[in-house]
């Protein structure tokens, strides 16, 4: 009897994982930096049997890499299979901040993201190749990657999110090698405000591009997600915003990254 069980039990966990989301790494070549570049790509339990699927484009934080959220929060890869999403972590080179560097023409991440990396992406998996089956988030320097690419590419992505969001970089002159991709502080103040979120709120219309933004109370970049949050209800761009206790750390990302799936799925399912 407990032997049968215990095939039993095997045999039902070789159906489980021979139905469980499956982690690739992508090499891919950016035609703009002349290189190539991985990527992790999740994709669910029933892609071999889908059409297309939409896909979530899952952005690191300054210090980190590609494989960063995968290592950090396996539970991605049942994310992928709850809501039938491909997830894509693209690397942003440490701290490329998404930027194309004005002042660096090796380091142009918001190209390789918003076009190279999708098109490649959309070529060799079975996407939605279209705004409605695509959103954008990120962690830290990525939650301000994922708003900087998506309001600059409202044509590509539909949604967008951001968790601890740098969302003003400009009361940080001297943190995260920002200076090194848009230039010092103190001489380009100009170049700094056009390329920080809180300025860039201009470009967005009502309705058109679906927003969630998440951040700690205790956050050191709360002030500033709080002020992006005013910001779009003084210009009444519809967004959701989500405070909750929490810092600047894997605890609370790993937490928020289900609230963000959750929307996103809403977004794609949505009808009309």
């Amino acid at each position: 009897m407990k032997k049968t069980l215990f095939l039993s039990f095997i045999a039902l966990l070789c159906v489980q994982l021979s139905h469980a989301a499956k982690v690739d790494t992508a090499l891919t070549y950016s035609a703009a930096m002349k290189k190539n570049i991985k990527a992790v790509v999740i994709t669910p339990d029933s892609y071999s049997q889908a059409q297309s699927m939409p896909v979530v484009y899952l952005l690191h934080g300054a210090g980190d890499a590609f494989s960063g959220w995968i290592k950090k929060v396996p539970a991605l890869q049942q994310y992928a299979d709850d809501y039938q999403t491909i997830i894509v972590c693209p690397d942003g080179n440490v701290t490329s901040w998404y930027f194309d560097s004005p002042i660096d023409p090796e380091w142009k991440y918001e190209t390789y993201v918003a076009t190279e990396l999708v098109n490649w992406i959309d070529k060799n998996y079975k996407t939605i190749k279209d705004r409605k089956g695509r959103a954008i988030t990120g962690l830290s320097m990525g939650g301000h990657g994922a708003l900087y690419l998506s309001f600059k590419h409202q044509d590509v992505f539909g949604a967008a999110g951001s968790m601890s969001g740098g969302v003003d970089i400009t009361p940080f002159p001297l943190n995260w090698n920002i200076a090194k991709r848009l230039g010092d502080y103190d001489k380009n103040m100009q170049r700094w405000k056009d390329n920080t979120i809180v300025n860039m709120t201009w470009m967005l219309v009502p309705n058109r591009l679906a927003l969630i933004i998440d951040c700690g109370k205790d956050d050191f970049f709360y002030n500033v997600n709080m002020k992006l949050h005013e910001t779009l209800q003084y210009s009444n761009i519809p967004h959701d915003f989500i405070i909750r206790p929490g810092v600047h750390n894997w605890d609370y990302w790993s937490n928020a990254i289900k609230y963000q799936l959750m929307y996103f799925n809403g977004f794609f399912t949505k009808k009309g």
